[in-house]
C-alpha cells in the first residue's frame, strides 16, 4: 500500500482517481480549495486538507502541498487541475513523486498554438485559424483581410486555458462568433494576458478522444471515446460519452504528436472533432487526467492504478484492448445540458433547432445506451452523488 495525495478534490477526475486507487488498496488523501469538495465525500478518501487557490496564489498552493506531502509521507502526488500542476511543477514537493512530464514539456502540451504547429509534422488535420498576438495585431490582420478570410461561424480560444502575470491566474474560456464584428468585440474584451488568441473555424461533429499513458517514452495504455452530449451543447465538457475503438492511423499520429512535443511520462488526452466519414480535426491536448476518466476505468483501462504502479517502480503490462460500447453519464451535467437546449432551442450538437423540448427530454431520460454507467452515482460509494446533488439544488 502506498500513500497517495490527489489534488483538486472538487473535480470529477479527482473522484475517479480516488475511487480507483482506494479500490487498489492505497491510502488516498485529497486536497481542495472549497469547503466540501466532491472527492472528499468518497468512502475511499482518508482525509481532506484545504489549500490556497492556485489561480490566485500558486506559490502558496505549492507550499501547502509540500507541507501536506511531508506530513503524510506521501509516495505520489497526482495533480488534477492544470493550475495546480503548474504550481507544483514550479515548486515540486520533496521526496514525493509527481508522475507527469517535466515543467517545460507540460507547458508545451498545454499550449494550443504549439500543439497545432507541431501537428503538421505528423500529418494531423488542424482547423483553419489566424493567430492574434495582441489587440493591435488583430487590427493589422483585419485591415489586411486575413481575419475576414476565416469561415463563419468561428471561435476564439486562448492559446493557454489559464494565464496571467505573477502568481495571479485567470481562466480563459472559448467564445463563439457569428461575424467578424463578433470577433472584434471578443478581442476588445480579452485581457492582455490571454494573448496569443486563436481565431478558428468552428468544427462541427462528434468529439473524439485518444487517451494515452506514457512511461519512459513507452506507450503503456490506450483508450478511445466519443462524446454524445456536452455541457453547454455548443461545445464544452462531455455529459454522455461511450468507449470506441481507436482508429489505427489516428492512434499512430497522436502518439507521434506527443513524442514530437517531448511527452515521455504521464497521461494525455488528444482531442479531435469531426463529422462522421470525414478526417477528424485536432483540437487540443490535455496533459493530465480528464473529466470523463471514469468511463475508461469502467471499460477496463484503469489509468490511475497503472500510473501509480509505474511511479512506484512496478512492472505494468501494456493495455491496448478494452470493452467498446460502454457509456458513462454525468447526471447533473446532463440535466444542465437539457436545460440549455430547451431554453435556447438547440439540438444535441448545439445548433439552433425547432425541435420540441420533449425531444431533449427523451434524449436524456428515455434513450439510454446499452451498458450505460452513471459517472458519479455508485451504490457502494453514494456520498459523492448525494453531495453533488445537494450542491446542484442549492445553486438553483
Amino acid at each position: 500500500m502506498a500513500v497517495i495525495l490527489v489534488t483538486d478534490a472538487e473535480q470529477r477526475a479527482a473522484l475517479a482517481v480516488v475511487r480507483s486507487l482506494g479500490r487498489a488498496g492505497h491510502q488516498v488523501h485529497v486536497t481542495g480549495v472549497k469547503h466540501r469538495p466532491l472527492a472528499a465525500a468518497s468512502r475511499w478518501c482518508a482525509s481532506l486538507s484545504h489549500v490556497p487557490d492556485p489561480m490566485h496564489d500558486a506559490a502558496g498552493n505549492a507550499a501547502a502541498h509540500a507541507e501536506i506531502c511531508a506530513r503524510l509521507r506521501a509516495d505520489v502526488c497526482i495533480p488534477i487541475a492544470e493550475s495546480t500542476a503548474l504550481a507544483l511543477l514550479d515548486a515540486p514537493p520533496a521526496r514525493t513523486m509527481l508522475p507527469m512530464p517535466d515543467r517545460e514539456t507540460f507547458r508545451a502540451v498545454c499550449d494550443k498554438a504549439r500543439v497545432l504547429a507541431a501537428a503538421s509534422s505528423v500529418s494531423l488535420r488542424v482547423p483553419r485559424q489566424v493567430v492574434i498576438d495582441s489587440k493591435e495585431d488583430f487590427a493589422r490582420q483585419r485591415a489586411e483581410g486575413v481575419v475576414d478570410s476565416l469561415p463563419m461561424p468561428s471561435i476564439a480560444k486562448p492559446s493557454r486555458s489559464i494565464a496571467g502575470p505573477g502568481g495571479q491566474l485567470i481562466k480563459l474560456p472559448v467564445r463563439y462568433a457569428d461575424t467578424v464584428e463578433d470577433l472584434a468585440d471578443i478581442v476588445r474584451e480579452t485581457p492582455d494576458a490571454a494573448f496569443p488568441l486563436l481565431l478558428q473555424e468552428r468544427i462541427l461533429g462528434d468529439g473524439l478522444g485518444v487517451f494515452l499513458l506514457m512511461w519512459n517514452g513507452r506507450e503503456v495504455a490506450t483508450f478511445g471515446h466519443r462524446r454524445l452530449r456536452e455541457k453547454p451543447p455548443t461545445g464544452g465538457v462531455s455529459t454522455l460519452r461511450e468507449s470506441v475503438p481507436v482508429d489505427p492511423r489516428l492512434h499512430a499520429r497522436s502518439l507521434a504528436l506527443l513524442q514530437a512535443l517531448g511527452m515521455t511520462h504521464g497521461v494525455a488526452m488528444v482531442e479531435f472533432k469531426g463529422e462522421a466519414g470525414t478526417e477528424p480535426t485536432l483540437m487540443e491536448i490535455n496533459g493530465r487526467f480528464w473529466g470523463s476518466l471514469q468511463l475508461a476505468i469502467d471499460a477496463g483501462v484503469d489509468f490511475p492504478a497503472m500510473l501509480v504502479a509505474l511511479a512506484l517502480g512496478q512492472s505494468v503490462d501494456p493495455v491496448t484492448s478494452y470493452r467498446t460500447g460502454v457509456s458513462s453519464r454525468w447526471f447533473w451535467g446532463d440535466i444542465d445540458h437539457i436545460i440549455a437546449r430547451v431554453r435556447r432551442r438547440l439540438d444535441v450538437r448545439g445548433v439552433p433547432s425547432t425541435e420540441s423540448p420533449f425531444t431533449a427530454l427523451h434524449d436524456v431520460f428515455l434513450r439510454s445506451a446499452a451498458g450505460q454507467h452513471e459517472e458519479i452515482w455508485r451504490a457502494d460509494d453514494s456520498g459523492p452523488f448525494i453531495r453533488e446533488s445537494l450542491q446542484w439544488i442549492l445553486r438553483r
